[in-house]
């Protein structure tokens, strides 16, 4: 498994990591499999968020860590915190620092290794963030922070006052979501796909060393569907399995491989199916030429200027 130096502060990362935010369809013991059959294929990360199922996804992935054959030092726990589904986004201190408390009691947990805030809060503070992540890290409640959602200028902001480095930015990517790829290639150019939605957002990000956290990486649109085995994708699932067949896999680790190959880039994989994340884990030993890359990139129904 290929990892990653988070953030560029030294925590090495696995390239691909496990999202649990339709955990809750399992019990325990077999949410405990989940967790152990992608620790065994050299998953390290886990990636939760307060509003996963009204904070139930945190209370079952707690207790399945603490039942895991495994060490919770030998993992990276993340969570999410800043929604009020459905109300508002919210980056006051005092939202912040509470919502961890009470992750952390779902999660059984003394301290997370990674906080993201989920979406960005129109009405951000940046010294008032920055008093809860400082609050935060003295109380070793959280020892690293990032982002999810964010553009280049919100990072920015934040770091107008935030002392600690912004380790990630998870963000929707995947081969048919590549708005972040597509405006770099089509530079300079009149076409819809010149243009940027995000402010260069993975170059700065690269340019930066924040780890991009690929959520949703098998989805097509926002929550449409998956493109894997999908036949509204036949060039895209053909090459895939061309793929596949020359690498010994599966065609999600070829999907997964495709944006490890961005240099800088975690895939965030949402599975509840213990051989699913095992197939997925897959892409953390497979390093996709130059030309294969652009190769599925055409077969998603991208092209060049």
């Amino acid at each position: 498994m290929k990892h990653l130096n988070l953030g560029g502060v030294g925590v090495s990362v696995s390239a691909v990591a496990l999202g649990v935010m339709r955990i809750t369809k399992l019990n325990v013991d077999e949410a405990t499999t989940l967790l152990e059959s992608a620790h065994d294929a050299g998953v390290n990360f886990f990636d939760n968020a307060d509003i996963y199922d009204g904070g139930k996804a945190e209370t079952l992935f707690g207790q399945a860590l603490k039942n895991a054959s495994f060490s919770r030092d030998d993992v990276i726990v993340q969570s999410k915190v800043g929604i009020v589904p459905g109300k508002r986004y919210d980056f006051s201190k005092q939202h912040i620092t509470e919502a961890v408390d009470d992750s952390l009691k779902r999660l059984g947990l003394d301290y997370l290794d990674v906080l993201l805030l989920h979406r960005p809060d129109a009405l951000m503070a940046p010294e008032e963030v920055a008093e809860a992540f400082d609050a935060l890290q003295a109380a070793g409640k959280v020892r690293h922070f990032g982002v999810s959602n964010c553009n280049p200028m919100q990072i920015e902001l934040l770091k107008k006052a935030v002392k600690q480095p912004l380790v990630a930015n998870q963000l929707q990517f995947a081969v048919t979501h590549t708005g972040m790829i597509d405006n770099g290639i089509h530079v300079n150019m009149t076409d819809d796909r010149s243009v940027d939605h995000d402010g260069s957002i993975l170059e700065y990000s690269q340019l930066h060393d924040m780890t991009i956290q690929a959520w949703s990486p098998f989805q097509y649109g926002f929550f449409e569907g998956v493109f894997i085995d999908n036949p509204k994708f036949p060039k895209l699932n053909a090459k895939l399995q061309e793929l596949a067949d020359k690498y010994h896999t599966n065609s999600s680790a070829i999907a997964a491989a495709w944006l490890i190959r961005v240099p800088g880039t975690q895939v965030i994989a949402g599975t509840t199916n213990a051989k699913r994340i095992a197939n997925i884990a897959e892409a953390g030993d497979i390093t996709l030429t130059r030309q294969e890359w652009y190769d599925v990139y055409f077969a998603a129904g991208n092209d060049l200027p």
